[in-house]
Order: structure tokens, then sequence, then C-alpha cells
């Protein structure tokens, strides 16, 4: 049997394994309304998404006084809070975790949430025991920095040169290059299809279904 090409696969998680892309952007919007600042819209909040909270506001509405940033932070994680409980990972996503774990991968997340909240849904989602690790951006350099995909590897006695990372923006797939990995794109969450393809994505899947038939015969 050939061996495998990667041995751990990394995952990003708002926009690739949950359906939540169109409910972050509202609650940027809806954060920044409150505030009676300028509103993003959807294309610039969506830029932003796999950000840190911080980098991501500072981002999306880079003129502020930085004193709104952190009212900017509290007003979205409301909105947001009271709206998670209605989202849910894309179709097919917990048939390839589970496959892919049963195969021998290391599986892990990399994300611009929250250590509180990638925990909040990973127990939601009930996968918080299908990933072997997992890092958050207040934990962390926010990405594109290499510095998440560099301490998962460590972490878990993994070769990042073995190592896949897969998004669905530009943030994911510069912090596979940045540290040396491959990238993934799927074009079915926050960034363009033509941004994700300028950074040579090793495959892009327009579906989850896609995803897990590529892992399944090339990974």
């Amino acid at each position: 049997m050939a061996r495998k090409r990667f041995d751990l696969i990394v995952f990003d998680w708002d926009g690739t394994l949950m359906d939540s892309t169109a409910t972050i952007v509202k609650c940027i919007q809806a954060a920044a309304k409150d505030l009676g600042l300028p509103i993003p819209d959807r294309k610039s909040a969506s830029y932003v998404i796999g950000l840190s909270l911080q980098d991501a506001m500072q981002t999306v509405l880079p003129d502020l006084d930085p004193k709104h940033y952190p009212r900017m932070v509290e007003r979205y994680r409301y909105h947001y809070l009271t709206k998670d409980k209605g989202l849910s990972l894309f179709d097919g996503v917990r048939e390839m975790l589970a496959e892919l774990s049963q195969q021998g991968y290391f599986l892990a997340v990399a994300t611009g949430k929250s250590r509180v909240g990638l925990n909040r849904a990973l127990d939601a989602a009930q996968l918080l025991s299908v990933f072997d690790a997992t890092r958050c951006a207040d934990e962390t350099f926010s990405k594109p920095h290499p510095a998440m995909l560099q301490e998962l590897t460590r972490e878990l006695g993994q070769d990042i040169g073995r190592t896949v990372m897969i998004g669905d923006t530009t943030h994911d797939l510069q912090m596979a290059l940045n540290a040396g990995a491959a990238g993934i794109a799927v074009h079915y969450g926050a960034h363009a299809a033509d941004e994700l393809e300028a950074l040579n994505p090793v495959f892009s899947a327009g579906s989850v279904q896609e995803l897990h038939a590529w892992l399944n015969e090339n990974a």
C-alpha cells in the first residue's frame, strides 16, 4: 500500500466545517450599527473572517479611533452568542471527519475563534473527541502568521511538509505557505475562488463531498 501524502490534516472552522459565514458577516455589521459606526459591506466583512477578533475589527474598520475596537469586539460577541446555537456543520462534514479519523490521520483545527468560542462550538457539534489538537487566535499569533501550524505540528510530533491546511480564506492558505505546509481551498465559504486560486492550493473543493472524495484518493 502506497504511503499517504499527509499525516496531519488541519481544518479551519468557520466557513470550512461550520456554515457560519453569513452569520459572522451580519454580526460584524450589527456591531458597527450598534456603535453608530460605518457599516461594512458584505465583501469587507467576509474578508476578515478567520482573523482574530481584534485584528478583524481593525481590518474591517481601519480608520477608527482605537478606543472603539474593544467595544466592536464586545458587541460582535453579543450578537454572535444570540445566533450561534442555530448554526450547523456543512452537510457531509461529520462523515468526512469520522472516516479520516478511522483511516489514521491526525486531525486538528486552526481557527480565528477564541478558545471559549471553539470549545463551545465543538461541544455543540459533538466533535470534542474527534480532533487530536486545536489552536485558537487568542492563544497565539493570528492567521496568516505560521504559528498555529507550527505549534500544532510540534504538539503532535508531525512534519510540516506532511501537513495540509484546509480553509475557505486567503488567510488560511497564506498561513500554510508561510509555514511550509500544503494548502487546500474550499470555495463554499468566505473568500472568492479567484482570490484563493492566486495562492496555488494543491486542490480546490466546491463542496464538502468533493473535498472528502479528494482526500480519500490523494491524501
